[in-house]
């Protein structure tokens, strides 16, 4: 990557956006996996550093903590953006194309750190107006890896008062914010079933016990948690996206498995669901002789915005706000929502009808994401030290 050339406050709003947009297409260029976020890392500090922001000195392996402090004490914010990208071919044609083969900015992170940088500009060039700390997170491994753990278990955060994120959502046209307080994207959770069986020939099934035909049976009843179990109106997904078994045609194995995902907004839905869940496996299996071990992880909680630090941020918003559609996708900014309050939008990255979705080798997010997105932490960041400041005060 090539060094950036523009000095702490010596850029206009223009130069800042055309300079942030020049970033951004090599970040795309140079995506970086969950946890191997190094030369990501190491980019945006010299940037920042570049730019003036001090760099925070953390535990952390690759992502970092910088900080903007205002010239009067007051309250602590963060202003969160993740970095890493995905295992995936990237089969778009920009002319910024991934250079690593096989990874892919294919989720737009490159978005939103670009735009968190830009906004780092803004903010440090207005500092002296600042009543208070800044606090930015360009957090490693949200993808994969529990980055937002790794950030909390650390002590990244301790003592900011409230955090704001956003996702860019190319289903969204460039630049609308979609936020709201309360529920917005879904709890994530990963199981990985392993069915314990006896070997046989496929010819004297009655010498073995058949692992695949309680796999079947199971997979099969597990769709009545949703139709049978989970209130008609609420969202509830199980999905068994991966099946394995056997080794060859004539052989009935000794063990199957298989994997899937469960999606939920509630803590209540999901301890319901996951009771369920285990329910049908281990009585299923019991039922043909056989055993079942489960392996039950947690991606994501739901993300729950917070009430007020979400009507701040929305009040203190120059563009129109719509409400956004829920997600069953999940997202890491929940663990800091689970800790701190917090508040999470959708920014529109695309909006064309025929347009990729994330997570396709084929996304592209537009550049024009970048101006309301820096606008949108820029706006939010002053709220919220605005409303802190005020709450002292009163």
């Amino acid at each position: 990557m090539t060094a950036v050339l523009k000095g702490n406050n010596k850029m206009n709003n223009d130069e800042v956006l055309t300079e942030i947009i020049r970033l951004r297409h090599e970040f795309h260029s140079h995506p970086e996996l969950s946890n191997q976020e190094f030369k990501t890392t190491e980019k945006i500090s010299e940037i920042l550093t570049n730019w003036g922001i001090p760099i925070v000195s953390t535990d952390l392996n690759t992502g970092l903590l910088a900080e903007i402090k205002g010239d009067d004490s007051g309250p602590m914010i963060a202003l969160r953006a993740d970095i890493d990208a995905l295992p995936v071919k990237e089969a778009s044609e920009l002319s910024y194309q991934s250079e690593n083969v096989g990874v892919m900015h294919a989720c737009g992170h490159d978005l939103h750190f670009s735009s968190l940088l830009g906004a780092a500009y803004l903010l440090n060039k207005q500092k002296t107006e600042l009543k208070g700390t800044i606090r930015l997170l360009f957090q490693p491994a949200e993808e994969a890896g529990h980055g937002g753990d790794q950030v909390l278990e650390k002590h990244v955060l301790d003592g900011v008062q409230a955090i704001v994120g956003f996702h860019n959502n190319p289903n969204l046209p460039v630049g609308q914010i979609a936020l709201q307080k309360g529920p917005l994207m879904a709890g994530c959770y990963r199981f990985i079933v392993n069915i314990h069986g006896a070997v046989s020939h496929g010819a004297r099934p009655e010498k073995g016990k058949d692992p695949i035909v309680v796999q079947a049976a199971i997979i099969s009843q597990l769709q009545t948690i949703v139709s049978r179990t989970s209130n008609p109106f609420d969202a509830v997904v199980v999905s068994v996206t991966k099946v394995r078994a056997g080794e060859t045609w004539n052989v009935l194995p000794d063990t199957a498995t298989f994997e899937g995902t469960v999606r939920t907004f509630s803590d209540e839905n999901t301890a319901l669901v996951k009771k369920r869940f285990y329910e049908i496996v281990q009585n299923t299996a019991a039922a043909f002789g056989q055993t079942a071990d489960i392996d039950w992880s947690i991606g994501a909680y739901p993300i729950k915005n917070d009430p007020i630090i979400t009507n701040v941020v929305k009040n203190g918003l120059t563009s129109p706000v719509s409400t956004p559609e829920l997600t069953m996708t999940g997202e890491d900014f929940a663990t800091f929502e689970a800790e701190i309050p917090g508040t999470f939008a959708f920014i529109g990255s695309n909006g064309q009808a025929a347009a990729a979705d994330l997570h396709d080798p084929h996304f592209v997010g537009k550049d024009g994401t970048i101006q309301p997105a820096i606008d949108y932490f820029v706006q939010s960041a002053k709220s919220l030290l605005d409303y802190f400041n005020t709450e002292k005060t009163n």
